[in-house]
């Protein structure tokens, strides 16, 4: 029968009901031009969609699919869509592999054929590797970070960032999914988590036809293949909530990202869990708990052999190989706010916060018991959230504490002496540094916005030598501007309360006359429905040091930053 003896592949054709493969699609998934880990673990699936298939042959250079891998197919045969999957199968040989696959339908046949990539593994040089992720972290966000915290005298800077100093490799990384040119966290931090492509909303998957998020096929991730490969420990820690896109897709398989009260199950694939989120691991008749269920996750954690932390007094005395630490109901105060303004309204009762680098502190003592090493994800998630507010001075503020945060992995690293540390981000906004701000002539408003030679040097301090500058809103400071945003008030000072641009009114977004009373209006210039500023496709740099950095170097796709992080630990999940 011919269902024994398909496989999946990739292609797309149209076909419709009138005459068969006249308007349907044919789907391989993994797409083609993929790139595997030898022995890294996958589901396979072909899709004709539109029709119902009599057969589909698949063959792997050449020879036929199911008896290559030597798995069961799992089959679908309705009238619209026709399917073959196999789930848990591995490329073990190193090299091209391209696969063959041919349709038939009411005697008409349509073909196509994909090519893969299998990467072997590489020589170990590193034990550990710690992933820096600065959500929404492109260039201007460095350089805003670098002015306030370091300063600028006579056109140079006072100083670098502790993630510009990490040099034995630099990369520009292209960040778009195999779906659309902008891409959102979830997708972009699985290709670091995976080395694949995936779509919008989506992590650890590809994309299928079902409408059950968790039925698309899986890749296996970073957090899988370190424990499986080699025993590695695993570790998390976000200033957002622990089941927002980029730490879950280290660990989590689903197509719908919002899938958060899963995804706080999947965090037992890790050993060290820190940031927000307490709202998606508390039963639902705990106060502000958002499960549907009576599901207490924390006990579970417990029981697993947790320490739990809820402040940052538990944290710094929690003992053990494995924490489980949850700050805020849902993310975690930025730094601005936590550590500086303190107001009571704004902080919800969340009055004793870890910062991010106690965090990344306490999860390295922890995860470093481990003899076999381990895999460590650190990401400053609130530039990204500040910058969809308009907000950049909270969101610079944050990007100066993720940089604290490099800086206490570059300690450990230079006493351990095998640990990789890369800094990069997921993607990027359109936002930029374009003068600076004053009233000192009596100016206001637009007009008091300072060009060219008038765009004198903001005058940020630091009294306290701390990295922080003391007032966000000096009587000079820099203009950001944003090249997307929805109607709004732009007051070019620092707010003292986060307040959202826009908010919506029916359908659409308008202004927000409370975030900058008196402020200059700007006409929106995205779809009159989007309330914040949105994500941008400009590439991210990435800066490396340690073992295996010099992989990092060019223009290169994000799936190559987890090339680059398997090559540099020398993983083999060929072997049992």
């Amino acid at each position: 029968m011919f269902w024994r003896k398909a496989l999946i592949v990739v292609g797309m054709i149209l076909l419709s009901g009138r005459s068969a493969f006249a308007d349907a699609t044919l789907v391989t998934l993994p797409i083609d031009r993929a790139k595997f880990l030898a022995g890294q673990k996958f589901d396979m699936e072909i899709e004709v969609r539109g029709a119902k298939a009599d057969e589909i042959k698949v063959s792997i250079d050449g020879r036929d699919a199911a008896e290559f891998f030597g798995v069961a197919p799992v089959l679908k045969n309705e009238d619209s869509l026709s399917s073959y999957r196999l789930n848990g199968v591995a490329l073990l040989k190193p090299g091209a592999v391209k696969v063959d696959v041919e349709a038939r339908a009411e005697g008409k046949t349509i073909r196509s054929s994909v090519n893969y990539t299998v990467a072997a593994p590489g020589q170990k040089r590193a034990k550990n590797v710690i992933l820096f992720i600065g959500d929404g972290m492109g260039l201007a966000s460095r350089q805003i970070a670098r002015i306030m915290s370091k300063g600028i005298t006579q056109g140079k800077y006072d100083g670098l960032l502790n993630m510009e100093l990490l040099n034995d490799g630099m990369a520009l990384v292209s960040t778009s999914g195999y779906d659309s040119l902008v891409t959102d966290s979830a997708n972009a931090a699985s290709a670091y988590a995976t080395g694949h492509k995936s779509v919008v909303n989506a992590m650890g998957v590809y994309e299928n036809s079902s409408k059950d998020p968790f039925e698309h096929p899986k890749v296996e991730n970073i957090a899988e293949l370190v424990r499986r490969a080699r025993g590695m420990s695993v570790g998390l820690v976000t200033t957002s909530n622990i089941t927002d896109a980029t730490p879950a897709a280290m660990v989590a398989h689903t197509r719908r990202r919002a899938e958060q009260n899963y995804i706080a199950g999947e965090m037992l694939k890790a050993d060290v869990v820190l940031g927000g989120g307490s709202w998606h691991f508390l039963p639902a008749s705990s106060p502000g708990s958002k499960r549907k269920d009576e599901r207490n996750l924390i006990d579970e954690f417990k029981f697993a052999g947790y320490a739990f932390a809820k402040d940052r007094a538990e944290l710094a005395s929690a003992k053990g190989g494995k924490i489980l630490g949850l700050f805020n109901l849902d993310n975690m105060n930025v730094y601005l706010d936590r550590e500086m303004l303190k107001d009571p309204e704004v902080l919800g009762g969340f009055t004793d916060q870890p910062t991010l680098p106690e965090m990344t502190q306490k999860a390295i003592d922890t995860l470093s018991m481990n003899e076999n090493g381990f895999f460590l994800m650190v990401e400053g998630a609130c530039i990204d959230k500040q910058l969809h507010a308009m907000d950049w001075e909270r969101s610079a503020y944050d990007t100066i504490e993720f940089d604290k945060a490099i800086g206490v992995a570059r300690k450990f690293a230079e006493k351990e002496g095998s640990t990789l540390i890369i800094s990069t981000a997921d993607h990027s906004h359109g936002i930029s540094i374009t003068g600076t701000y004053h009233e000192r002539d009596g100016k206001s408003g637009r007009e008091a916005v300072r060009t060219y030679a008038n765009a004198i040097f903001p005058t940020f301090s630091d009294a306290g030598g701390d990295g922080y500058p003391d007032d966000p809103a000096p009587d000079v400071t820099l203009v950001v501007q944003y090249a997307n945003h929805p109607d709004y008030y732009e007051g070019y000072k620092a707010q003292s309360k986060p307040v959202s641009p826009a908010i919506m009114s029916g359908d659409a977004a308008v202004a927000n006359a409370s975030r900058a009373p008196g402020g200059v209006f700007y006409l929106g210039n995205i779809p009159v429905a989007e309330s914040s500023e949105v994500h941008a496709a400009d590439d991210v740099p990435l800066s490396a040091a340690g073992p295996g950095a010099d992989y990092f170097m060019g223009v290169m796709d994000n799936t190559e930053v987890f090339f680059g992080i398997v090559g540099a630990l020398g993983l083999d999940p060929t072997q049992k």
